[in-house]
């Protein structure tokens, strides 16, 4: 039996259930114990009973390896689980669970409460300060039902699983600690210039895993394609049984017609370098920075004579296969000849036990949560009742001494003062009742105080924020105040804005509404209104991480008729960017001080900031009611002509040019929603600020103008 702190990494799989057992010693990894148990049959064949083998194999790995009690990982197919990469946003760390649980939602398509899901931040993130810069998150997740089925054979065995690991981020561990160690423990992660990245293409009975990855990142896809294409195509070209097929692929150089052989392959060799090579396109379409420069092949069908030769030439890379592992040691393990035979298929073992001995990349594990809860409790259990046991054996010894001490007491030499200290306690809680409720009294009595003296600013806040944004809201300056009608100027020529509502919503922190979709969003709108204005946008707008702590999100919806066709440029959306973002970003408010004073601010010095139209759309055609519309005049008793949509002059039947007014009229109007962010200011606290800024920018002033003076000096 192996040692007691070692790690068992199993893998079922379709053809034989491969198992190997690692212990840490020192700074190496010493295999000291394998197993390598083939199937009667594939698990995949139609009359195969997949169940009945499995728990057969892993009776004989229990039997063989004396009542296995060590820690057990074991991986599932890539094809039974998700994983998922993402690069969040520069964030402070406490908030990365918040970003990965939102990335889960949209990410997982199955309900959260239905999966087991894991995360963790791949190797290479830029901390600084607590925030993440430059990073990956990985995120895995399979079905709840898929996690019971996969750990019910180990289950009906005795064998208590501590990890489960997806078969190509267990093959990637095996690979970053193997052959990858040294870049990763002493370079730093460039993301403008990455280290040259390994193709991993694990070549399994019914399906293959390929995986790329320079250590720091990874992108992995499952592909339909494995050995068993290769027997099915024998048997279908040879008129061969499976059995008799499997052993002529195994054996192709020993065949009567070796060349047969392989011609008959050779669709499934060009059908699995058609997979490979999409699959490095689609990885090179994503990642363009990307450089290739070797691939690694792993399971046992590459020792079919041929296929490692013919993927180097067709793909044009070096092909090694994955038969060594330079960084694990136990020549009683490595030296056997049945482990000699299937090294290749042992990579994913070996890299379910690195992540046991915490020695991988990866260390997230798809176990129930509820499982390893009862785990716990059960762990815990032998602790607590010896520590009750000594408690109330603590409890006892010490309640039969004072109960001794008790007994040896003569009342009456404490009855007096006992009286005394009750009399004393009594008195002393009525005292600190009365002087609890005073002091509650006078401190409602100062709040009362305070709200009534104190300053009104908090009371104004609401009502000048309202009154701002009333007057940023562009509108016509009509003469003497009064709308003119249809008629007179039509309603495509207002540039007025028709606000139908206005919503708020309070924010402990304002970072969990600028998630990463609000960022593109406000990123791309200031770019399209600084090129429809010709304006520059700052140099630190492109790092701009967006709003943080409490405040106010402020949504205004409505509606304006500024659409003629006719503006191309400065109609729709554009209409919106170029007044009412504008005037949110630069327009001059004026309010009425405390003591009647004007003041002016800018929309920033208000508090607001961010200012955002969701979304674009176009404008529509609607029907409104014409104001100048009369139901007892002339034209409305006429017959309107087709096709009017607005007032119009028409020949009446008596010869007479009437100006038609139809019911309503056709108009083209936007809808849109307008949001801005609020982060509340006192007047007084404004000012404060408007003042300092003001005497910065005279201070400024005063060195450059000295500054100069000194250069006329000089020359």
């Amino acid at each position: 039996m192996a040692g007691s702190a070692g790690v068992w990494g199993i893998e079922i799989g379709q053809s034989a259930l491969k198992a190997l057992h690692c212990v840490k010693k020192g700074d190496e990894i010493v295999a000291d114990a394998f197993d390598f148990i083939e199937y009667p049959k594939i698990l995949s064949q139609p009359d195969a009973n997949p169940d009945e083998m499995i728990a057969e194999a892993l009776t004989q790995l229990v039997e063989r390896n004396d009542a296995i009690r060590d820690k057990v990982c074991i991986s599932v197919p890539g094809q039974s689980g998700l994983a998922k990469f993402f690069k969040p946003p520069p964030v402070d760390l406490k908030k990365i669970a918040d970003i990965v649980r939102y990335e889960a939602k949209q990410q997982i398509p199955f309900e959260l409460s239905d999966v087991i899901w894991d995360y963790q931040m791949m190797p290479g993130a830029v901390i600084q300060e607590g925030y993440a810069l430059e990073s990956e998150v990985g995120l895995f997740a399979m079905k709840r039902d898929q996690a019971y089925r996969q750990m019910a054979p180990f289950q009906e065995a005795d064998l208590q699983v501590d990890a489960i690991q997806l078969a190509p981020i267990a093959l990637y561990n095996a690979v970053a600690y193997d052959r990858m160690h040294e870049r990763i423990d002493t370079e730093e992660f460039d993301v403008d210039n990455p280290p040259t990245s390994t193709v991993i293409l694990s070549i399994g009975t019914d399906s293959s895993d390929l995986i790329i990855t320079n250590g720091f990142r990874i992108w992995q896809r499952s592909m339909p394609i494995g050995g068993n294409h290769f027997t099915r195509q024998l048997t279908k070209d040879l008129k061969l049984t499976f059995a008799k097929a499997e052993h002529l692929k195994r054996n192709a150089r020993e065949a009567v017609d070796p060349k047969l052989v392989f011609q008959t392959m050779r669709p499934v060799f060009n059908d699995l370098v058609t997979e490979v090579q999409r699959s490095i396109g689609f990885f090179r379409s994503m990642d363009k920075k990307a450089e290739i420069v070797e691939l690694l092949v792993t399971g046992n069908t590459v020792k079919m004579p041929g296929l490692a030769a013919y993927l180097g030439k067709n793909l044009g890379y070096e092909v090694q296969v994955l038969d060594r592992f330079s960084r694990l040691t136990g020549e009683d393990v490595l030296s056997m000849p049945t482990f000699r035979d299937n090294s290749p298929t042992f990579a994913v073992c070996y890299g379910l036990c690195l992540q046991g001995l915490d020695m991988g990349q990866v260390h997230t594990t798809l176990v129930p949560k509820e499982i390893l809860t009862q785990r716990m409790i059960r762990a815990k259990k032998p602790w607590t009742l010896l520590g009750l046991t000594a408690l109330m054996l603590g409890t006892s010894v010490q309640y039969a001494l004072t109960q001794r001490s008790w007994a040896t007491t003569h009342e009456n030499v404490w009855k007096g003062a006992s009286s005394a200290v009750s009399q004393m306690t009594t008195y002393s809680s009525d005292e600190k009742s009365k002087d609890a409720t005073l002091e509650n009294r006078l401190a409602f009595l100062n709040s009362l105080g305070e709200e009534v003296s104190g300053n009104v600013e908090e009371r104004l806040i609401w009502l000048e924020m309202l009154k701002a944004v009333n007057m940023l809201i562009p509108r016509e300056d009509y003469p003497e105040g009064k709308i003119p009608s249809p008629t007179e100027v039509p309603l495509e020529d207002r540039i007025d804005f028709h606000i139908t509502q206005i919503e708020t919503k309070k924010l402990t922190d304002l970072a969990l509404w600028y998630t990463p979709i609000v960022d593109q969003r406000y990123k791309e709108e200031m770019r399209n209104w600084a090129r429809t204005m010709k304006r520059t946008l700052p140099d630190e707008f492109a790092t701009d991480t967006g709003p943080t702590g409490e405040g106010w999100i402020v949504q205004l919806s409505g509606y304006h008729f500024y659409n003629s066709t006719e503006r191309m440029g400065l109609e729709g959306t554009n209409h919106v960017r170029k007044y009412l973002t504008t005037n949110f970003l630069e327009k001059p408010i004026t309010l009425t001080g405390m003591d009647g004073e004007k003041l002016t601010f800018t929309p920033k010095e208000m508090g607001f900031s961010y200012p955002l139209q969701l979304d674009e759309k176009e404008a529509t055609d609607v029907l409104i009611p014409n104001p100048d519309y009369d139901p007892a005049s002339p034209s409305a008793m006429l017959t309107p002509p087709k096709g009017i949509t607005g007032p119009k002059e028409i020949v009446a039947p008596n010869g007479e040019t009437i100006l038609y007014q139809p019911p309503t009229l056709r108009v083209r109007r936007l809808d849109f929603t307008f949001q801005f962010v609020w982060t509340p200011l006192a007047l007084s606290e404004r000012i404060k600020l408007k003042l300092e800024a003001e005497a910065a920018a005279e201070a400024e002033a005063a060195e450059m103008s000295g500054m100069e003076s000194g250069d006329v000096a000089m020359n």
